[in-house]
């Protein structure tokens, strides 16, 4: 059942793989159409606008799709159109149907339902029932999701919407390989392979691509599996779908491990990481950490040890790997375990972080295993504890969906229960000896009583100084850097330095002076203190120190005091957080907040404090002053980076080149807006 579950599990992987390229691309669309929104008129047009906010939103924020849903609803009740009251009502049920609220989403699909029937649309209910079998689907009731799935693809074909269909379809062969049917659910993938393939849709032909590749992997058919994924990751890198690269880099990973070829695993497990941490998706990440770490452990457990380099017969015509291993796997038990347990510990954190159950319970099972064979039973028996809570907490979930059913590891067990006999004869040998010390320590306690109470009117007076002492310090951290604060306390001066490597980041507000004027004078205060205050966070986060604020400009530089090997990345992705916020603000308030542009250039500069009163640490030299020109030559929404700091960071993030721009008192400059 383990195994019905991983494949499972793989399966849900490339599922979910479009709805979260729809997550990434989604934003940009709600952007544009929250612009647009205010400058139309009260008509169906705008009601299909809202409808479509509601559905663009379902991947990206649901409570926010909810929102614009009854917007719509409210509006398309007032112009009495059946037809946008139903579309509003089904979109709804899609973001209700993703923050997993199964009976307010059945309850709008009803609504959408009973509308479509009154106006005889076919297409209308057909998506319904589509809609409303995703809902049992994730429910776990399979008999009445098919039979829902069954009902759309019958209007689907009357209808002659093949696109619509071919979706259908797909969604009948998922429901049968959850449930374990892979013969069933291999007929209706190749159904829907087909129905994409005349459609030219290369999207449904990668996602469905790769689902017949599970579907191989667990008919036992390893090398059929793997010709099916690399046909998805060449169809998605021809789309520039980073994320079904990502998944279809993790299913080869996946494939290569399980016949024992453990190099290839691990090379195209490296690059879906690498892929995964250039777009930021967490669950990917971690999904990739602890499939290395559990990598590692496969290693160990072949005795012969000659599987890493082993080639898997019958399979030399496939594409060879054209991926640069980004990290040799380690030789010995010692450095094999030492790497498990890392990633394993990588992959855990990011699964907490996201709340991903699934993945926590994955890495704790490993985790086990690993402290195990590193003896270290204490760490191993926590893993084991962990392991345990969350799998109970989860079991009548996966009981009802019928996934899979967990068993205790009773090899494990035994070893831990003869851990337990000899720690509890430690215990009782160490009992015998605290016996013996507590007789001399009762001697020592009267002597010790006598000089506490001399000792206490000295510590009360010391304590106030202290007390005083770091509310000082408090007040000098909050100004200086911690390295600069402590020279000055030990010296009484400090002495401007030189850092060869930092990167500069400027933000400024588009038209300020514009908004100050609409705003409340305390209302514009407020707003740039809450806007100045999560910079703040953001950049404490990536180790950027921040310099000062000038009216509504904020700078900030990654690299100093401490070098920072990574400081343009850092820089970079700050920038892009604060971005992001500054945008989800702006949708948020509108006029009540302000639209911001971002430079970012990297090189050295020279930085120490200014002044003997009101003293402020600041940072001189061309780099700062060549990024401020890359801010000033940036639009609202966007991070404008210099060439320097691109050639630093260009592996890392996409890019749009500008071209030479010619920048106040530089001259001409190559700039690039991060993507």
């Amino acid at each position: 059942m383990k195994q019905t579950f991983k494949y499972a599990l793989l399966l849900l992987l490339t599922l979910s793989s479009a709805h979260l390229y729809a997550r990434l691309q989604g934003q940009a669309l709600i952007d544009s159409m929250l612009k647009q929104l205010p400058c139309q008129k009260e008509d169906t047009n705008k009601v299909n606008m809202l409808v479509l906010l509601t559905y663009t939103y379902s991947n990206v924020d649901p409570d926010e799709g909810i929102k614009y849903g009854q917007l719509a609803q409210t509006l398309a009740t007032k112009l009495e159109w059946k037809k946008g009251i139903g579309d509003a009502n089904n979109r709804m049920g899609m973001n209700y149907l993703n923050k997993s609220e199964y009976s307010k989403a059945l309850e709008h699909y009803s609504n959408a339902l009973k509308i479509y029937e009154e106006t005889g649309s076919k297409n209308g209910i057909a998506a319904v029932e589509c809609n409303i079998g995703n809902v049992y689907q994730e429910k776990g009731d399979y008999a009445k999701s098919l039979e829902c799935y069954l009902k759309a693809l019958k209007l689907d074909e009357e209808t002659g919407n093949t696109q619509y269909a071919a979706t259908v379809t797909g969604n009948i062969g998922n429901s049968y390989g959850i449930q374990g049917d892979w013969p069933k659910a291999m007929e209706y993938y190749l159904k829907a392979l087909a129905m994409y393939e005349d459609l030219k849709d290369k999207s449904g032909i990668a996602r469905t691509t790769g689902n017949i590749g599970n579907a191989y992997i667990s008919l036992q058919d390893t090398r059929k599996a793997l010709e099916y994924f690399f046909k998805a990751l060449k169809l998605n890198e021809e789309l520039g779908n980073k994320m079904g690269i990502a998944v279809a880099t993790i299913n080869i990973g996946t494939a290569y491990q399980k016949v024992g070829n453990f190099a290839m695993s691990i090379e195209y497990y490296e690059h879906a990481l690498k892929v995964s941490e250039e777009i930021n998706a967490k669950d990917r990440i971690s999904i990739c950490l602890r499939s290395i770490g559990q990598l590692y452990l496969n290693i160990i457990g072949d005795t012969s040890m000659n599987q890493v380099k082993q080639k898997v017969s019958g399979m030399d015509e496939l594409p060879a790997s054209k991926y640069k291993l980004n990290k040799s796997i380690p030789t010995g038990k010692v450095a094999l375990l030492r790497g498990a347990i890392e990633y394993l510990k990588r992959g855990l954190a990011i699964a907490k972080e996201i709340n991903e159950p699934y993945e926590i319970r994955e890495c704790y099972n490993s985790l086990e295993s690993a402290y195990s064979l590193s003896r270290d039973y204490k760490s191993a028996l926590e893993a084991s504890n962990n392991w345990h809570a969350i799998k109970d907490s989860l079991f009548s979930k996966e009981n009802n969906e019928k996934i899979v059913k967990m068993e205790m590891n009773d090899e494990y067990a035994r070893q831990r229960f003869q851990d337990s006999i000899k720690t509890a004869e430690r215990e009782k040998i160490s009992t015998i000896n605290l016996q013996k010390q507590k007789t001399y320590t009762y001697m020592g306690i009267a002597g010790i009583l006598l000089l506490a109470g001399f000792s206490f009117f000295i510590v009360k007076e010391r304590g106030k100084s202290e007390k005083e002492r770091k509310k000082s310090d408090g007040l000098l951290l909050n100004i200086l850097p911690i390295e600069v604060a402590e020279e000055l306390k030990t010296t009484g001066t400090t002495t401007a330095k030189h850092y060869n490597n930092v990167s500069v980041l400027f933000t400024d507000f588009v038209n300020f002076t514009q908004a100050s004027e609409r705003m409340n004078p305390q209302v514009l205060i407020d707003e740039l203190h809450n806007c100045f205050k999560a910079f703040d966070e953001i950049t404490a986060k990536y180790a950027i120190e921040k310099i000062k604020t000038i009216g509504d400009a904020y700078l900030a530089v990654c690299g100093l005091p401490t070098a920072d090997p990574k400081h343009a990345e850092n820089a970079v992705s700050a920038a892009i957080e604060i971005n992001a916020f500054m945008q989800d603000r702006l949708a948020k308030l509108g006029n009540s907040t302000f639209e911001i542009r971002i430079g970012i250039h990297s090189g050295s500069v020279v930085a120490g404090i200014v002044g003997v009163k009101k003293f402020a640490y600041d940072i001189w030299g061309d780099t700062v002053n060549t990024a401020a020109r890359m801010e000033q030559n940036s639009e609202a929404g966007r991070i404008n980076i210099s060439q320097t700091t691109y050639e630093l960071v260009k592996d890392k993030f996409s890019y749009e080149y500008r071209g030479e721009i010619d920048a106040k008192g530089k001259g001409m400059l190559k700039m690039y807006y991060v993507a």
